[in-house]
């Protein structure tokens, strides 16, 4: 587990966030299909496999991959990843297809992000489902996990909300791979005050503070107070991404049957949830006492990841 890249970064810590993000997105795509409800699968029901990743997962191979290969994430390096990889059928919202194809034909990652809602730029979720392996890969260091969550971000996100959920999301990976190397599992309130500090003036940090006040609340309730992610806006998904996270930061299955309870945006949120806690519990059979981490069974059961995302580390 402490395999470390030359600059320091904790890449198995990476990859296991990798296989929550990517285990979660699958699975809770499956529930976009009519028949498959939650109360089956809280009864242990699990749908067939494969379970076909989305975008959520493609987009967060590029920045593994780039962390992997580089230490650090380039900016015009990721654009370009992300283009060359896009395959629309994979889940893409509109927006994100035609920016990431003004990249594709030659259009400056700035130029194509800032045009984008009408020169507001994006607010939605690409950037924060994506990005949970970085914080891992840096846990230890909140200022660095910020500095290159914004720049993991910016190359499709000019919209400071968009940005703002990115690097929340980061920390939260950041706080709990911390937590991991440490031995120790911070308190719900704890692990999400950890995430306030670091984390700058906006909609998304003024969402978290509003969790502070849910924890201990049903799963329901907090996602009716924060959001479920049906809007599609990092506003609307991190906050209750983190307080999830949060609540069931050792338990992964747990933390997942909370993203299918809350409905909405399930797989975007898996995604979160999923890529922050595995960097806690750890991808398969965890190995202390009251952790359960990403089960083998399902990380059988999704669809496997692209053979350039695989390195030497998994």
């Amino acid at each position: 587990m402490d395999e470390l890249a030359p600059d320091g970064g904790e890449v198995s810590l990476a990859y296991d966030s990798l296989d929550g993000l990517s285990v979660g997105d699958a699975l809770g795509a499956q529930f976009f299909v009519p028949g498959r409800s939650f109360s089956d699968f809280a009864a242990g029901w699990l749908p067939e496999n494969p379970w076909e990743w989305t975008d959520d997962t493609e987009m967060a191979c590029s920045v593994v991959t780039e962390l992997r290969d580089h230490g650090k994430v380039g900016q015009d390096r990721l654009a370009a990843a992300f283009a060359d990889r896009c395959e629309p059928y994979r889940g893409y919202g509109p927006g994100s297809v035609v920016i990431l194809h003004q990249i594709r034909d030659g259009v400056p990652w700035r130029k194509a992000a800032a045009s984008a809602f009408g020169g507001e730029g994006s607010c939605g979720n690409g950037a924060a489902m994506r990005v949970a392996p970085l914080g891992a890969y840096y846990a230890g260091d909140l200022a660095v996990v910020a500095e290159q969550a914004v720049r993991s971000a910016e190359v499709t996100h000019a919209h400071p909300e968009g940005v703002a959920g990115a690097v929340a999301i980061a920390l939260g990976a950041s706080v709990a791979g911390t937590a991991r190397l440490a031995g120790t599992r911070p308190s719900p309130h704890a692990f999400l005050d950890a995430v306030l500090d670091s984390l700058d003036h906006s909609s998304v940090r003024r969402g978290i503070v509003r969790a502070l006040s849910l924890l201990g609340r049903s799963v329901a309730e907090a996602a009716y107070e924060l959001g479920n992610g049906s809007r599609v806006t990092a506003q609307d998904t991190v906050p209750f991404a983190l307080w999830l996270a949060a609540t069931q930061l050792d338990n992964y299955p747990a933390a997942i049957t909370g993203c299918v309870e809350a409905g909405g945006d399930v797989d975007t949120m898996a995604a979160m949830v999923g890529g922050i806690v595995a960097a806690y519990t750890g991808s398969g059979v965890a190995d202390r006492p009251g952790v359960a981490g990403v089960p083998p069974t399902w990380i059988r059961s999704r669809e496997p990841l692209p053979t350039w995302t695989l390195g030497c580390s998994h």
